[in-house]
């Protein structure tokens, strides 16, 4: 098992969700922790709630979608603290409808966040890594980067392609000192619900739909999905997939795809009733 006592490690999306959860049980294990966040007060909001538990942090307010800020978060801390144990690349949103009224701006918003912004994270990490000969990444995908998710399919191309890149550059690392994970969880209570753009449907119906939709899959909190990846990166686990539920959804997926094709076509079915112009 990996030690997280004394390790430095930056958290995109550090603010808010699973991300603060992060941060806090980054921080009650004895690490120093950097909280990246597109809202830098909320970021410095995390960051002084651990310093008050004793816990060594600092705010850094970064837009994950620039290169440029990502790679001087990554400078930052290693001209700081000598080195990055931990790159956590968790930041991510969500625009969902029916892929006929997605704009390419909000295809590309997505994309930018979701998937470019890992890919930033995680190549400027990987260089600092290898010079180092240690270090863990750590991608947040989503179990919609296991198994296909009609109605918010932008989300479902980044998360598949966290997926790859995690596992490409796992193999790549290994002989460098560098471990990489990809983070597979499960509907989670946080904000991204409240959070996300739904276009030409009404979003609190859609929010609803797609919770009674998701069969099989309770939501857990954010704190429990914070300590189960942190477990998985302790066992250096390539792929962690959490809770049981979810593992039995991609077991399930590998084994009999048509079943959940069909699920799937029901599900869309029933979020095209909620389309403004129907069809």
């Amino acid at each position: 098992m990996q030690r997280f006592e004394n390790a430095v490690a930056i958290v995109t999306g550090g603010g808010m969700g699973l991300g603060e959860a992060l941060c806090e049980e980054l921080g009650r294990q004895g690490a120093t922790v950097v909280v990246a966040d597109v809202d830098g007060a909320a970021a410095h909001q995390v960051a002084g709630r651990l310093k008050q538990t004793g816990a060594p942090a600092r705010a850094v307010r970064v837009d994950v979608a620039n290169d440029a800020e990502v790679a001087r978060l990554i400078e930052g801390a290693v001209a700081e603290y000598g080195r990055v144990d931990y790159m956590i690349n968790n930041a991510g949103i969500a625009i969902g409808g029916d892929s006929r009224d997605l704009s390419i701006q909000q295809w590309r918003r997505v994309l930018d966040v979701d998937l470019l912004g890992v890919v930033y994270g995680t190549v400027h990490a990987y260089r600092v890594m290898a010079r180092q000969g240690h270090g863990h990444i750590v991608n947040v995908s989503s179990l919609s980067g296991l198994v296909p998710q009609p109605g918010n399919v932008p989300y479902c191309t980044s998360k598949h392609g966290i997926v790859g890149l995690s596992l490409s550059l796992r193999a790549e690392g290994a002989d460098l000192g560098v471990k990489v994970s990809v983070a597979c969880p499960g509907d989670m209570r946080t904000k991204i619900y409240d959070n996300m753009v739904v276009v030409n449907m009404p979003r609190e119906q859609v929010v609803t739909l797609s919770r009674r939709t998701h069969y099989l899959m309770p939501q857990m909190s954010a704190e429990a999905a914070a300590r189960a990846i942190l477990r998985g990166v302790g066992r250096n686990s390539p792929v962690i997939v959490f809770p049981a539920a979810v593992r039995v959804i991609w077991h399930l997926y590998r084994r009999f795809p048509s079943l959940l094709h069909r699920i799937n076509i029901h599900r869309m079915r029933l979020l095209r009733t909620l389309r403004a112009v129907p069809g």
